[in-house]
């Protein structure tokens, strides 16, 4: 992992990272719509590679054509900006430059469902996980940590993996996942209890808000495709809750196909008023859709509808 302070949060890493790839292989190159790009120019990385990180303007969809482009010519793009203009802005050249053309690059977002609250819906990008899991064709990530983005990046890289990884400004306060793609238990309830699955940075808040429960939580930093294997060894009992910080019920669908033939009572939590018209700051927001530790526990009872102490 790249060396970093205990402070450095998922974009600066991303930035460092990304800085080592093009030190290291001479197909990596970045595509800017001008977000990141000062970044990359105080990292030093854009001095060190100055005919390998492009800024089209504030042009999203130019940013992907361009990227594909180069992506036909044999180079790896790496193109960041904000969900709501990588994703949904730029959808249309997500699916035809890349998915129709064969072709594979990272698509890295910032901002997430609530990081810019101060900017508005504009900024907001809870619908990007879905959007993007319409192509079956792509691997997504919710990294959890800045140690899990990097491990992402770096394995999408080496393997030519077409892949999106959702960066945010919220992070568990360690990683938990070691192996890109993985489902891993981080509490294990008795026989048949419910279990939680937590996705990505829901992580904490989800642990804080089963302490003392008779539940199995399980964390993925990778949505789609599911860890199919790992989910049928370690759901026991038919109630499945998941967490996932974007649109609810995004997730739901690819668990359901991997536990196929067994009796599901299958319930989501993540963000459901997509149109919240007041500014606010991202704590706000995330109180406000019932994502933070108190609200996920309200939600779990509420779910259940049981006593789950111990």
């Amino acid at each position: 992992m790249t060396s970093a302070t205990l402070t450095d949060t998922m974009r600066d890493r991303f930035t460092h990272v990304v800085g080592d790839l093009l030190d290291t292989e001479a197909t990596a190159v970045v595509v800017l719509a001008v977000i990141s790009h000062g970044l990359f120019a105080s990292s030093g990385v854009e001095a060190r590679h100055p005919d390998r990180i492009i800024d089209v303007g504030i042009r999203e969809q130019a940013q992907l054509g361009v990227a594909g482009g180069l992506a036909l010519e044999g180079f790896t793009p790496i193109v960041t900006g904000y969900a709501p203009f990588l994703i949904e802005r730029a959808f249309e050249q997500v699916k035809l430059d890349f998915s129709h053309q064969g072709t594979s690059a990272i698509l890295a977002s910032v901002g997430g469902s609530w990081d810019a609250a101060g900017s508005g819906r504009t900024h907001q990008a809870p619908e990007d996980v879905a959007i993007m899991m319409s192509l079956r064709d792509w691997s997504i990530y919710v990294p959890g940590h800045p140690d899990e983005m990097e491990m992402v990046v770096r394995s999408a890289f080496a393997s030519g993996t077409r892949a999106y990884i959702r960066m945010t400004n919220d992070a568990n306060a360690t990683p938990y996942s070691h192996h890109p793609g993985e489902v891993v238990e981080l509490r294990s309830g008795s026989a048949n209890a419910p279990t939680v699955l937590a996705v990505g940075p829901t992580a904490d808040d989800v642990l804080a808000a089963t302490a003392g429960r008779d539940l199995t939580v399980l964390y993925t930093a990778a949505p789609f495709p599911i860890d199919a294997s790992a989910l049928r060894t370690l759901v026991q009992g038919p109630d499945v809750l998941v967490v996932e910080p974007y649109l609810a019920g995004t997730s739901v669908a690819p668990i359901v196909e991997a536990l196929e033939g067994r009796l599901l009572r299958m319930r989501s939590h993540g963000v459901r008023d997509v149109d919240l018209h007041s500014y606010g700051t991202p704590a706000d927001h995330k109180r406000a859709h019932c994502l933070d530790a108190e609200g996920i526990r309200a939600w779990i009872d509420h779910s259940l509808g049981v006593q789950t102490a111990r």
